[in-house]
């Protein structure tokens, strides 16, 4: 594709050079919490956004550095102004989960659309936007639906760009997916699994697509997409055992029938106030995917973290009681 900006390469090398101002939307989730602390170890200078105020008093806390802007990128407004002179710019925000169709139009498609507007702008030459491993599954829902939708717009922006697709993530600061199945068993001793358990999981650790970003801050983006994809093959149900065994947990799993789990997600979202996980997400779950791997830990210098590694990383750090106080956004 050609770029929009004449010259463009030149102007990111020397920006690359003279300027270490970096721009983090989404900042105050999973990969957020995990990727600032390491883009600080490097000495960037660090603007980052997120609509979701308590999360991002955590990510100031334990970043007094950065600078927070509590926004939703959704919506035009001043924050925009904070991409002048800023190299590069890595776009985390996405509604994953919600009862409401509009709201993941909202984030995942018009806040896409704010972004590429504000790096047009400010001439910013770095776009790393992460996207899903959802928009080549056999899904068929409005996150995954809205992710390709947001891919379009990268592609289309005439803006240099990196899209990546992580799979199912897990680590530190996990509020959803594996995180709060976690929490859940702290409470529960009985956990309750969707049909067989047997369906194919290809988790990866937070802290592997970290370091693919870190990589990709000062590297010449070259318009490209890749899957970054868990190299491991982990039935559902064995992961969940392999969490239960690094927390030291005693804990019965009981497949019930797909049916009757969603009946009980229903009930558990009306005591709670609000659900477990949604329909969509249960079917995603249980869709069976698997998804073919890119040598991505060549390709990007990153050495692959086991996912028993990775789990036992994720409970035994120091930062882990800090993650705790991490709240779901839906």
């Amino acid at each position: 594709m050609k770029r929009n900006f004449p010259g463009a390469d030149d102007i990111l090398k020397q920006n690359m050079k003279n300027n270490k101002k970096i721009i983090v939307t989404g900042a105050a989730g999973l990969v957020g919490q995990n990727l600032i602390p390491l883009l600080i170890k490097d000495n960037y200078e660090l603007i980052v956004f997120d609509r979701h105020t308590k999360n991002l008093e955590m990510l100031q806390k334990l970043n007094p550095e950065t600078k927070c802007i509590n926004c939703d990128v959704s919506e035009e407004g001043e924050w925009s102004d904070e991409f002048k002179d800023a190299f590069c710019v890595v776009e985390l925000h996405a509604q994953i989960a919600s009862q409401k169709s509009e709201e993941f139009s909202k984030s995942n498609v018009t806040g896409v659309s704010n972004i590429v507007e504000a790096c047009k702008k400010y001439k910013i030459l770095n776009l790393i936007h992460i996207s899903s491993s959802v928009v080549i599954s056999v899904a068929d829902d409005d996150y995954t639906r809205t992710k390709r939708l947001g891919e379009e717009i990268v592609r289309n922006s005439g803006i240099p760009y990196m899209i990546l697709r992580p799979t199912l993530m897990y680590g530190l600061f996990d509020s959803k997916h594996l995180g709060w199945i976690t929490r859940f068993m702290e409470k529960i001793p009985i956990i309750p699994i969707p049909g067989s358990g047997k369906y194919i999981r290809q988790p990866l650790f937070v802290e592997d697509l970290c370091s693919i970003i870190l990589e990709l801050v000062e590297r010449e983006p070259k318009n490209q997409t890749w899957n970054i994809i868990g190299r491991e093959k982990i039935y559902y149900i064995d992961l969940l055992k392999m969490i239960a065994k690094a927390r030291e947990f005693r804990r019965l799993f009981v497949p019930i029938p797909v049916f009757l789990f969603g009946l009980l997600l229903k009930l558990y979202g009306f005591i709670m106030g609000k659900p477990m996980f949604t329909k969509e997400q249960m079917n995603a779950l249980v869709a069976g995917d698997i998804f073919e791997v890119q040598n991505w830990w060549d390709e990007f210098n990153v050495e692959y973290t086991s996912f028993e590694k990775g789990i036992w990383k994720t409970w035994h750090s120091e930062e882990s009681k800090y993650a705790e106080e991490m709240k779901s956004p839906h």
